[in-house]
């Protein structure tokens, strides 16, 4: 029976860190996913978990850790945001490209600079194509179940998982959440038993050859072709998750889409400001809906054209901007998809918004409805890359 909580979502991770009991935690303190490590000290330093929990110089100096204790065999988890997955940026290749199964929970803030500790998606989205899956999360909840599900997606697609949430918004809000039972977590995750690694005496591999023209587009084909598949180990654990909790999660979520006329697609926690503003609009008319992707990495081209391909008009929030001239990089990826089904008749539109922290309010949000009301009556008037809440 789940267990009633009132946590932040920097809490409700490291509860689902302690009750996975991973091998080992490597990390390195950056706002704001510092108390990650830090309420998990707590768990180690308290008996709670059996993890060597292994504090370092540097955010470089813990990917590396992480994939040196991956590859020894260990189940591995670690933290961090910002500038400090900037840091990591070597290591993150290394770590997908040699197939390791690590968790990190990735705290979205602003990456420097100038110095900016508030949140936006600069951070994961720059390493959107560094081989990682990545989960997001609207709410304290999913940041707790995303990270007790990719702890088995990370195992059985062989690839690493970011479980991307809002600094602050989300990590330090406390929340009404549900904790599942120690020993349902602990089940649910299993014991790991990795294929391949290094401790294995009976085994002896060589990690991270040089690997030079013969192989290196195979072997790049073959994380790529993992990518593709982790689609259904995605839906294969999240299916499982519910079993276990009644909390259903698909690749995406659709809120109010079944006669949208109008939609909006946001990652994160705007989803809960839009799905707000949804309603009050509803109460008007207004054939208002969202789609918030809960997967980014590998992203469900598919099934994001499919709920679209009935609406008028769509704007795509990005938390972060692409500087390249042609949208942020959730529109990029949306309108690829729209456009790779053969839909031409959806107006799409971008909007770059809160980027370091500025708030998101729910006019915010009307806004960017009442400008697609405009867009389906007149045509998009001017550019389609626009900027929500820019001053001046």
């Amino acid at each position: 029976m789940s267990i009633r909580e009132r946590l932040s979502g920097n809490e409700a991770v490291a509860n689902a860190m302690r009750q996975i009991n991973p091998d080992v935690v490597a990390a390195f303190p950056i706002t704001p996913s510092t108390e990650i490590p830090q309420y998990f000290s707590t768990f180690v330093n308290n008996g709670q978990v059996t993890t060597e929990f292994v504090p370092v110089e540097s955010e470089h100096s813990a990917m590396s850790a992480c994939i040196g204790a991956a590859a020894a065999g260990a189940r591995v988890m670690t933290a961090t945001s910002a500038n400090g997955l900037s840091l990591m940026w070597e290591m993150l290749y290394i770590a997908s490209s040699l197939r390791l199964p690590i968790v990190m929970s990735c705290v979205n803030r602003a990456v420097s600079g100038p110095i900016n500790i508030h949140n936006d998606h600069s951070d994961s989205m720059g390493a959107r194509d560094s081989g990682w899956i990545q989960l997001y999360g609207e709410t304290n909840q999913e940041a707790y179940d995303n990270a007790i599900m990719a702890c088995k997606i990370a195992e059985r697609t062989g690839l690493p998982v970011m479980n991307c949430y809002d600094g602050f918004i989300t990590s330090h809000s406390i929340e009404n959440i549900e904790l599942e039972e120690d020993d349902k977590v602990k089940a649910f995750v299993g014991e790991y038993k990795p294929a391949h690694y290094l401790l294995n005496k009976a085994e002896p591999i060589a990690v991270g050859p040089l690997d030079l023209q013969p192989y290196l587009f195979e072997h790049k084909f073959q994380q790529a072709q993992a990518m593709r598949e982790a689609k259904d180990v995605i839906l294969e654990v999240s299916k499982e998750f519910s079993a276990m909790t009644g909390r259903e999660y698909g690749l995406i979520e659709e809120y109010k889409m079944e006669d949208a006329e109008i939609a909006i697609v946001v990652l994160n926690s705007t989803a809960g400001t839009a799905k707000y503003t949804i309603d009050r609009l509803r109460e008007q008319g207004v054939k208002a809906g969202l789609i918030k992707p809960r997967v980014f990495r590998p992203f469900p081209y598919a099934e994001i054209a499919e709920a679209l391909k009935n609406v008028k008009a769509v704007a795509i929030l990005d938390k972060c901007d692409s500087t390249n001239g042609a949208g942020g990089p959730l529109y990029t990826e949306v309108t690829s998809a729209l456009y790779g089904a053969g839909i031409t008749s959806v107006k799409a539109v971008n909007y770059v918004y809160g980027v370091g922290g500025r708030d998101v309010r729910t006019d915010d949000i009307e806004k960017v409805y009442r400008d697609l009301q405009l867009d389906v009556a007149n045509g998009i008037q001017g550019t389609p890359y626009r900027y929500l809440g820019l001053k001046g």
